[in-house]
């Protein structure tokens, strides 16, 4: 038992710092800095808060290395419950790790064309703006892209939470309905213009949050308990 409490709070940790630095580089660096309406004052705000800018590329390196190891511990843990779903639950998360490093190199291009080089004096101002608005919208379109990943991996994830007897089988269905509710938003955006501006977007992506972040707490705090009728 104390075998997998033990393994549960590792996983709850590195379920935390993927949250927190998810939400730092996803969610409120670019509500501080992003006018998607007005390239100029976007590109003035990145210039004013460079060390911000870059310190949300950094929690998303932090961010997707930590994800990497997340569902391998979390195999561990879940493994003897279904192996087949539990190697579709890593290989589902692992596969956009490469990804999501990658896109990074959108925002590393924000910083080249902020720079004072003597390069960059080709360009006129509102050139440079426009490349910046660009390169974010790169980046936001990688992130879409992304949460496909993001959302498929909840799936088995969720379903082994359900039928593992040691984890809290609520969070395990809210897990699965927020895979549902990724597929369904990223459907959504791509196919309708303006479907995230008629609220129900939030209202999908709600089962997701509040498992993800239940299970993160769950297993930091409360850990699991042993089940020998595991098969």
């Amino acid at each position: 038992m104390e075998s997998n409490k033990r393994t549960a709070r590792i996983a709850g940790a590195f379920y935390l710092t993927v949250v927190i630095t998810g939400i730092f580089n996803l969610l409120y660096v670019p509500s501080k800095l992003i006018v998607w309406n007005d390239a100029a004052t976007t590109f003035n705000n990145i210039v004013a808060n460079e060390t911000v800018f870059r310190l949300s590329i950094v929690a998303g390196i932090v961010c997707y290395i930590v994800f990497l190891f997340l569902p391998l511990v979390l195999y561990k843990l879940l493994n003897a419950v279904n192996r087949n779903a539990a190697i579709a639950m890593v290989s589902l998360a692992v596969v956009s790790v490469p990804i999501s490093l990658l896109n990074l190199n959108n925002k590393m291009e924000v910083l080249t064309l902020i720079s004072e080089g003597n390069y960059m004096r080709i360009f006129q101002i509102n050139e440079r703006h426009a490349q910046v608005m660009l390169s974010l919208a790169n980046y936001e379109n990688g992130i879409e892209i992304l949460t496909i990943f993001w959302g498929l991996w909840l799936f088995p994830f969720g379903y082994l939470v359900f039928k593992s007897g040691i984890l809290p089988k609520i969070l395990g269905v809210l897990l699965m309905l927020g895979c549902a509710g990724y597929v369904i938003n990223f459907t959504g955006g791509f196919l309708f213009k303006g479907y995230s501006e008629i609220g129900i977007a939030r209202f999908i992506s709600l089962p997701a949050s509040l498992g993800e972040i239940g299970i993160c707490l769950w297993l930091l705090i409360m850990g699991a308990k042993e089940n020998t009728d595991q098969k």
